[in-house]
C-alpha cells in the first residue's frame, strides 16, 4: 500500500503533463496586432479621402461599386501611378542558379515595405455613409469635380446603382475647436490668403453628422474668420465654395469651384438622369436649401 501511492501520484503528474504538452502543440502562437490595419479602418487626423452618401441598407455593395470606379479613373488619370506597387527594374539574372543569390531576392521582396492602395474603405456604423481614404496622387477635389462633370456630359459609369452625393476631403483633424482652426487654416489658406486671392465671394455650407459638441452657426463664425478680410459672402455667386464635414469625432474640409451647384451638389445619382432632374434639384434648392444633417445649408 505504501509503494502505490507514489506510483499513483507519479502517474497522475505524467498524464497531466502529457495533457499540457498536447495542448500546448495544439494551441494557436499570438502576435502582435498589426497596428497599420487597424488605423485603416478608422478616420484619423491627417487623412485626406472621400465621403460618399448612398440609398438605404446598400453601404457594402456601394462600396465595392465606387472602388471599381474609383480605380478606373485613377488608372486613366494617373497611369502607372495609379498601380499599389512601385514598378521596378528586373535585375540582371546571370546568376543562373546561384541558389544563395536567390534566396537573397526573396529576402529583400519580403522586406519592401507593403505599399498603401490608393483607396481604403472605412467601415462606419452609419446608415448611407461611406468613406474612401485617397492617397497621392489622388487629389480629392479635382477627382471627384472629374467623375461628377463626366457624369453630367453623358458617361454612364458601370454599376454605381445607389451612389448618392460625393464630398472631397483635403484636410481632417479632430472634431474640437482647436482641430476646427487647425483644419481651416491648412485648407483655406491655398484659396483666400495672399494678394493673389484677394476679393472671393464665398459661401460655406456645413455637415453635421453623430456630434452634438458643434453648432452650425459657431462653426460658419470659425471658418468665415479663418477666411479672412477682403473676401464677401455670396450664397449663390460664389467664387469658392467650402465644405465642412463633421462626423462624430473627426472633422474634415474642402474648397470646390463655382460649378458645384451645376454639378447638382456632386449627386452622381441626380446627375445621371440629365437635365431634368437637373431642373428638379435646383428648384428644390432655391425653395429650400437644405444641409443633410437638416440644418439650412449655407453660410449668411
Amino acid at each position: 500500500m505504501a509503494d502505490s501511492a507514489p506510483s499513483k501520484r507519479k502517474a497522475d503528474s505524467d498524464a497531466r503533463g502529457n495533457g499540457d504538452s498536447k495542448r500546448s502543440k495544439g494551441k494557436k502562437k499570438w502576435e502582435m496586432p498589426k497596428r497599420g490595419n487597424a488605423e485603416a479602418r478608422q478616420i484619423n487626423p491627417g487623412d485626406v479621402g472621400i465621403w460618399a452618401t448612398c440609398a438605404m441598407k446598400k453601404e457594402a455593395p456601394t462600396v465595392a461599386d465606387l472602388r471599381d470606379l474609383f480605380q478606373g479613373y485613377a488608372t486613366k488619370l494617373y497611369g502607372d501611378q495609379a498601380t499599389n506597387g512601385s514598378a521596378e527594374d528586373e535585375e540582371d539574372s546571370d546568376a543562373g542558379g546561384d541558389i544563395e543569390a536567390e534566396i537573397n531576392k526573396e529576402l529583400a521582396d519580403i522586406r519592401k515595405p507593403t505599399v498603401k492602395p490608393l483607396f481604403t474603405s472605412v467601415k462606419l456604423d452609419t446608415q448611407c455613409l461611406v468613406f474612401f481614404k485617397t492617397r497621392d496622387p489622388v487629389e480629392p477635389v479635382s477627382f471627384v469635380h472629374k467623375i461628377c462633370q463626366d457624369t453630367a456630359d453623358g458617361v454612364q459609369h458601370k454599376n454605381c446603382r445607389f451612389v448618392k452625393r460625393l464630398t472631397p476631403i483635403t484636410g481632417i483633424e479632430r472634431a474640437n475647436q482647436k482641430g476646427l482652426e487647425t483644419v481651416a487654416e491648412k485648407v483655406l489658406a491655398p484659396h483666400f490668403h495672399g494678394d493673389e486671392n484677394a476679393g472671393k465671394k464665398f459661401a460655406i455650407r456645413p455637415t453635421i453628422r453623430n456630434n452634438k459638441d458643434f453648432k452650425r452657426d459657431d462653426v460658419i463664425k470659425t471658418v468665415a474668420a479663418v477666411v479672412g478680410p477682403g473676401h464677401k459672402v455670396d450664397l449663390h455667386g460664389y467664387d469658392l465654395l467650402i465644405f465642412v464635414e463633421i462626423y462624430k469625432n473627426i472633422i474634415g474640409m474642402s474648397v470646390v469651384g463655382p460649378d458645384f451647384d451645376k454639378l447638382k451638389r456632386y449627386n452622381i445619382e441626380e446627375l445621371r438622369q440629365g437635365p431634368t432632374g437637373a431642373a428638379s434639384e435646383a428648384a428644390a434648392t432655391a425653395v429650400a436649401p437644405v444641409a443633410e444633417s437638416g440644418a439650412p445649408a449655407e453660410s449668411t
